[in-house]
């Protein structure tokens, strides 16, 4: 099964029409996914095998006055039959090359406490929990 990383644009929008189940939280919304996607600070890379989404990721960049450009990864989903493959790490690496692209000098994530696998996944990848 051959598996693509694409950042999604307008254009992109389409390949949204049908996602594997838990990628997103909820049905996706025609009018919020237009919405979203013409804000340039708003990011959203899909990972696609054999004409499904089956994970995302999503991040915005924050651009302050004081501080480094930065990106903020927002939400990120992999359907269960594809946990565990190494695609929300590809993901994340295309996401972050993407901001980088983009001016972020940094990255941070906010997960909960509990969810351990989110939090290996970040910690894994040189992130630093704070409380």
């Amino acid at each position: 099964m051959e598996r693509r990383i694409i950042r999604v644009g307008q254009a992109q929008a389409g390949m949204l029409d049908k996602v594997a189940e838990d990628v997103f939280d909820e049905p996706i919304d025609p009018v919020r996914l237009g919405a979203y996607l013409a804000e340039p600070t708003h990011l959203m890379v899909i990972a696609c095998a054999d004409g499904e989404v089956i994970a995302q990721a999503r991040g915005m960049i924050h651009r302050h006055p004081d501080q480094p450009t930065e990106l903020y990864i927002d939400n990120l989903g992999v359907t269960p039959a594809h946990k565990r493959q190494g695609v929300a790490t590809a993901l994340l690496d295309e996401l972050a090359a993407w901001g980088r692209e983009l001016g972020c000098e940094e990255a941070w994530v906010g997960t909960e406490v509990d969810n351990e696998p989110a939090r290996r996944l970040y910690e894994g990848r040189g992130s630093e929990a704070e409380t």
